[in-house]
């Protein structure tokens, strides 16, 4: 897509989960920090769901001896990514797919952000299974997407205060509003304690929540030793 090699493009394109997703430059850098404290300086790092790649942006800049491999099903959105990535872009692989198509590994750790709710529960946790067999024993992987619970009252008013702050961060309220239908009528949703036991199931150790933002939660999970 010939916009993104336009600058301005590839701006609004990251503007998107700033006025989406409370504090996403915060979860970026926690998720950085939270991968470092077990990858090592020369480590191997899987971003699942790399999208427009601020994510291997972000690791890219702060880590500059791991290797990265991004996946995505998008052909486009990895042509975003390597537009994203300017300079920085032979730091990462990038390969149209989903997990499927991630190399065998191992993998020193691994994240996938503001993508996992895209997927129903089964296919989900077949996901994490592949996504944990990757992974180098003690390997953390990071996850944040959302996760609210699931009794009627409880979830709309959840997507209302996810919808209160996109209007809050500039969103125009009938977009909003729409957002927040689509999402409550077609994300498969889980609750935070269904996502632990997804993880649990999968195979992970230790699993720590580390984000909670309105309709957003983020876990850090341990492949065991």
């Amino acid at each position: 897509m010939s916009s993104f090699s336009d600058p301005q493009a590839v701006a609004r394109y990251a503007q998107g989960p700033v006025r989406q997703v409370p504090g996403f430059h915060a979860l970026q850098q926690m998720t950085r920090l939270l991968l470092a404290e077990r990858v090592p300086d020369d480590g191997r790092v899987l971003v699942l769901g790399a999208g427009g790649g601020l994510e291997l942006k972000v690791f890219a800049e702060a880590q500059p001896g791991w290797r990265l491999v991004g996946v995505d099903p998008s052909a486009e959105m990895l042509k975003l990514a390597a537009v994203t990535l300017g300079l920085l872009a032979p730091r990462a692989e990038l390969i149209e797919g989903y997990i499927d198509s991630a190399p065998e590994g191992p993998f020193d750790g691994a994240a996938c952000l503001l993508t996992l709710h895209f997927l129903d529960a089964e296919e989900r946790l077949r996901t994490l299974i592949e996504l944990r067999r990757c992974m180098q024993p003690g390997a953390p992987l990071v996850v944040a997407h959302h996760s609210i619970p699931l009794e009627p009252e409880q979830k709309r008013r959840w997507l209302s205060r996810y919808a209160a702050f996109g209007i809050a961060s500039g969103v125009a309220e009938l977009d909003a509003n729409h957002a927040i239908a689509a999402i409550g009528a077609r994300l498969p949703l889980l609750s935070p304690e269904q996502e632990v036991e997804l993880l649990q199931q999968a195979g992970f150790g230790t699993v720590e929540l580390f984000y909670a933002a309105f309709s957003f939660k983020g876990w850090v999970a341990y492949n065991p030793a």
